[in-house]
């Protein structure tokens, strides 16, 4: 050694052998245990000296390498040692680890270069990486470009190693290469650089997905599955461990060797373990940011190892993603499948990677892993875009069942009550917009054919949806269907015991006033979305239309609970819903409103060239039709507290668009005027539709009977009157008529099974005995509830042979079955209406006008207001006394409005009860909204006002009376009341 010989220089070299017997220092190739604690030592205590020990290090990997690629033996004898000293200088300076990290990167990544195919020095190069990766906060990688670059060139070659197909035949020697490369791996992926900055992690995770997925997708199912359960149940790897629980002061540096003797070569299975454990602890330490970057990541290196068309594995990868996802960033997997699957949406085929993203989406949604933090109304409206995109580019794309179900799965994620019905919501909001406007695409050719696919794509989103909020198996509910049987039956749905299973489920049901807006479809101009809907709607009154009142007896027929059962508040509450309706009381007439006009018209379709009415408003919900936009309140009976509907709660829709509500008012006008007085030939339902007609009504009476009863058969009466032409009408017509008469007859036979009237029953099956010829209503083709089925074709009438064909059949007599209904004991008890009145609401004259008039959701003057005093059980007959200090009662709980702060701008603010000062300056107590579909809408107007002294046409001791009556007079000597009426 020379004299002048630096310091660090010299200690350096007293760690190396003799160069005699460099040769013959394997084949551990260690340096001198006491030279080398000598240097560790000086480093630990100069660190000011390490950087020049690095250096010194340097130069002699990259001598070293250079002699060694040419097979000299000694240079490669030296080269292991110098790694050896460079690793314990890494383990005993660990505090200072960031000053030696330049040069042992850059001695790494020499070596890596030079001799990637000795597995020796490859393994003691990986040892060094460890160690380093189990001290380094990752600080430095950020801060010195240089070394950044160097670390991610590293992590390549050690990636390329793990992923190694060395040729030859010896399968352990391949398995050992990769298994050094997954060591270093692991320790990157359990190392402080790869988590501490944003900038750093994308390029990194891409290097080391890559890898660690080549492993995971190249292996069967079968073998993934006991890989995963073998890391759940042995938490401690047997080949490495894991670093980042303690602190870097008690971390210990793993130590990886090509071979250990005496131990038998690793195995495919050894190498798929200490992969998908890597895999596992990156997932496992990602942050929520992270996550999103790790799945981009992973899209990417799927695409680059080109195994999309891997689906199983796809689907499996997905969902351990999920598992092992620390709690709270779970949602980053399923929201960056959406992302990614709307990045690609404008390709114009579909490729392996949408149908791997497609089905990995549902196995993250119905995996039992929960999930929290997901935003499900921006998933839907994601998936709804996608799914407009796609059938703009194709109505027949190979996408569309995929993203059918991805839409169904998200049901099955409920984290407050209403969120179905919100997402119900938007499902309804986007296909209000496409029914009306269409959705537009490269050519203009296929605009009918996109429209079409694009409502039954959301149609079937919207029903999977539901029934997968409620845990329900997909299984065929077309029990109902009309047979071509003259002994027609409806068997009942409602057993229990043939049901699919369900879990019970506190979520709110989707409410009329929501499904209100899809009713239109039943008289859409395509037969598939007719077809697609009404399974739908039948499916929506069997398990989601509000059902209060109805229970269901030991047969499994659904009734109404008679009133004599209940007190006086619930015979009340029972009474108003029947009489004001509710929700679904409103829905029942709009959807016989459509029905009909479906059996009748000659216009289906939507007209889209059509200019909106003047008699429709463009500002309100389009289920109001001829009727302004009403003040929103809760629904309520007479009885106060009791006869609220439960499902009709939830805050106001979103809205379509404007330009899809008026092409949608202007439609329902269309139809409204095409309804003729008779029915005739040319009437365009074909006998699929009135095959769909039964179905329908088949569901509401036995889901719905009592409201069913009270608000169809009024529409059953007027679809006879149709049927009564004079003599001298064409074989079609008659043919139609026929039919129509078949439709009736097999209504009132439910009708008379669901009420058990035994007379009504045979009367009906009398009459459908009689029929002898064709045309008979066809039976429905099977439905799978929240599938994209190919599209139905319609079954229409038969030509007609000759004159005289269609032979005349003894239909079942309209008053004659009604007259037998009502005179039911279970229908009065249902109701709590006698003979009479039963007769005389059912009779009843009845349009599509006064339906739809019905089906609108308007203020009703006889109903309580909603949060009002305890004490207000106020009935009609107190309403109609003239009282103007009834404002005073609710005073407390009345909200601030339009009128208060016109009140306080005239100067009334200050008066105690706002009814008896001075006039205001428009005047709204004669103005009503207009109800005539065919007149023009009355706007507010000024009219006569009210004079200052209005003469009050009950003396106080009426109202005195009346209060005393109810029971809500004077209460423990002092009253609310009593400042106000005596």
């Amino acid at each position: 050694m020379h004299l002048f010989t630096p310091n660090h220089v010299s200690l350096i070299a007293a760690c190396y052998p003799s160069s005699s017997a460099l040769a013959s220092s394997g084949p551990e190739y260690r340096p001198n245990a006491q030279d080398l604690s000598k240097l560790t030592y000086y480093a630990a205590n100069r660190p000011g000296k390490i950087n020049k020990l690095g250096g010194e290090l340097e130069k002699r990997v990259k001598a070293g390498c250079h002699k060694a690629q040419y097979g000299n033996v000694r240079a490669r004898a030296s080269l292991l040692i110098t790694l050896s000293v460079l690793r314990a200088l890494a383990v005993e300076c660990r505090r200072d680890i960031s000053l030696l990290s330049p040069a042992l990167v850059a001695c790494l990544k020499v070596t890596l270069d030079s001799l990637s195919s000795d597995l020796e020095v490859v393994a003691r190069a990986a040892s060094v990486f460890t160690a380093w990766c189990t001290f380094t906060d990752g600080h430095v990688i950020e801060a010195d470009s240089h070394l950044a670059r160097d670390y991610l060139a590293v992590l390549r070659r050690f990636a390329q190693l793990s992923t190694a197909d060395v040729k030859s035949v010896d399968h352990e020697l391949r398995n050992r290469t990769r298994l050094v490369g997954l060591a270093a791996l692991t320790g990157a992926v359990n190392s402080e650089a790869l988590y501490c900055s944003s900038n750093q992690y994308k390029p990194q995770a891409s290097i080391i997905s890559r890898a660690l997925l080549f492993h995971a997708m190249n292996a069967e199912l079968s073998v993934l599955d006991e890989c995963a359960e073998a890391i759940k149940s042995n938490a401690t790897s047997i080949y490495l461990a894991e670093f980042r629980s303690r602190p870097v002061i008690e971390r210990r540096a793993a130590s990886i060797h090509a071979h250990v003797d005496g131990e038998s070569g690793p195995s495919s299975s050894d190498v798929l373990n200490t992969s998908l454990r890597a895999l596992q602890h990156m997932v496992q330490h990602s942050n929520g940011a992270q996550m999103g970057l790790l799945m981009q990541a992973t899209f990417e290196s799927l695409g680059n190892l080109k195994v999309w068309e891997k689906l199983d594995q796809c689907r499996w990868l997905a969902q351990k993603a999920c598992e092992w996802a620390q709690y709270q960033y779970r949602y980053a997997v399923p929201t960056r499948l959406v992302e990614q699957l709307l990045l690609i949406q404008d390709s114009s085929i579909c490729t392996a990677q949408h149908r791997a993203l497609a089905t990995m989406v549902p196995t993250v949604f119905t995996s039992p892993v929960p999930l929290v933090n997901l935003s499900t109304s921006d998933i839907i409206s994601n998936l709804i875009s996608l799914v407009l995109r796609r059938v703009s580019i194709d109505p027949q794309d190979a996408l569309l069942p995929s993203l059918v179900e991805c839409i169904s799965s998200l049901g099955t994620h409920i984290y407050y009550s209403d969120q179905i019905q919100d997402l119900a919501g938007e499902l309804v909001s986007r296909l209000v917009t496409v029914e009306m406007q269409g959705v537009t695409g490269r050519d203009k050719e296929h605009g009918d054919r996109r429209r079409s696919q694009a409502i039954r794509c959301l149609l079937a989103g919207l029903l999977g949806l539901m029934r997968a909020a409620d845990g329900s198996q997909v299984v065929s509910d077309d029990k109902n269907i009309p047979q071509n049987t003259p002994s027609f039956s409806v068997p009942q749905n409602n057993d229990p015991s043939q049901r699919p299973p369900s879990h019970l489920s506190r979520r709110t049901r989707v409410s009329g006033e929501v499904w209100h807006e899809t009713l239109s479809l039943l008289c859409d101009g395509d037969f598939s979305v007719r077809n697609d809907y009404a399974h739908t709607l039948v499916d929506y009154l069997r398990k989601e239309i509000p059902k209060r009142g109805d229970t269901t007896d030991e047969n499994g027929v659904r009734r109404s609970r008679p009133l004599v059962e209940g007190s006086p508040t619930h015979q009340a509450n029972s009474i108003g819903i029947l009489l004001y309706g509710d929700s679904a009381t409103r829905s029942l007439h709009a959807t016989h409103a459509y029905l009909f006009i479906l059996a009748t018209t000659s216009s289906l379709g939507i007209s889209f060239n059509s200019t909106p009415s003047p008699a429709y408003s463009t500002s309100g919900d389009i289920p109001s039709i001829g009727v302004t936009a009403p003040t929103p309140q809760n629904e309520s009976g007479p009885v106060h507290g009791h006869g609220a509907d439960p499902h009709g709660s939830s805050p106001a829709r979103k809205s379509p668009g404007l330009l899809a509500r008026t092409r949608k008012i202007s439609n329902a006008q269309r139809l409204l005027e095409s309804v003729p007085e008779k029915v005739s030939a040319a009437a365009s339902a074909s006998l699929s539709d009135y095959a769909l007609i039964l179905y329908v009504l088949s569901a509401i009476h036995e889901e719905v009977p009592t409201r069913g009863l009270l608000v169809g058969l009024p529409m059953l009466m007027a679809l006879h009157e149709t049927t009564e032409v004079e003599d001298g009408t064409t074989e079609a017509s008659k043919q139609r008529m026929k039919v129509i008469h078949e439709l009736l007859a097999r209504v009132w036979l439910v009708l008379g099974r669901v009420w058990e009237c035994p007379e009504l029953v045979d009367l009906a099956e009398k009459a459908l005995s009689t029929m002898k010829a064709a045309p008979t209503l066809p039976s429905l083709p099977e439905f799978i509830p929240g599938v994209l089925r190919p599209a139905q074709t319609e079954v229409r009438f038969p030509p007609i042979a000759a004159e005289g064909a269609i032979e005349p059949w003894s239909n079942v007599n309209a008053e004659e079955a009604l007259a037998m209904l009502v005179s039911s004991k279970s229908v009065q008890e249902a109701t709590g209406l006698d003979r009479q009145g039963l007769l005389r609401r059912c009779s009843a004259k009845w349009t599509v006008d006064m339906a739809l008039r019905d089906s609108a959701d308007r203020p009703n003057n006889h109903r309580m207001m909603e949060g009002g005093s305890p004490l207000l059980k106020l009935s009609p007959a107190l309403m109609a006394i003239e009282n103007l200090s009834l404002q005073s009662l609710t005073r407390s709980v009345r909200g601030v409005g339009v009128t208060d702060l016109r009140d306080a701008l005239e100067g009334r603010a200050g008066a105690s009860n706002p009814a008896l000062v001075r006039r205001p300056s428009v005047s709204t107590l004669e103005c009503s909204p207009s109800l005539d579909l065919r007149s023009s809408p009355l706007g507010l107007t000024r009219s006569r006002s009210r004079p200052k002294k209005r003469a009050v046409t009950s003396s106080a001791g009426e109202v005195r009376d009346v209060l005393n009556r109810l029971g809500i007079g004077k209460q423990n000597g002092s009253s609310l009341l009593k400042a106000s009426f005596q």
